[in-house]
């Protein structure tokens, strides 16, 4: 399911994915990314579950790539201009 309305994330101008945002809705999901990610730091230290806390990174990465899907440019292979 696509977004309607402009993008929160552009296509990156070379590669496969997304850039920085260019909206500020955009910018609250990667601050609210790197917050759950600072927060899942300090409530499980890597040190005492480094399993429980890759996993707790995947699930929010995966989280972040599907916002990413839905608000963002579709994604294809870019060679420039």
């Amino acid at each position: 399911m696509r977004s309607d309305g402009p993008y929160w994330f552009p296509a990156k101008r070379y590669g496969w994915g997304w850039g920085l945002p260019i909206t500020w809705q955009g910018w609250a999901v990667l601050a609210g990314f790197f917050i759950l990610l600072l927060a899942g730091i300090l409530v499980e230290p890597p040190q005492h579950s480094p399993a429980g806390f890759v996993a707790y990174a995947v699930v929010l990465a995966v989280v972040l790539t599907g916002v990413c899907w839905w608000k963002g440019e579709p994604p294809r292979w870019r060679w420039g201009e």
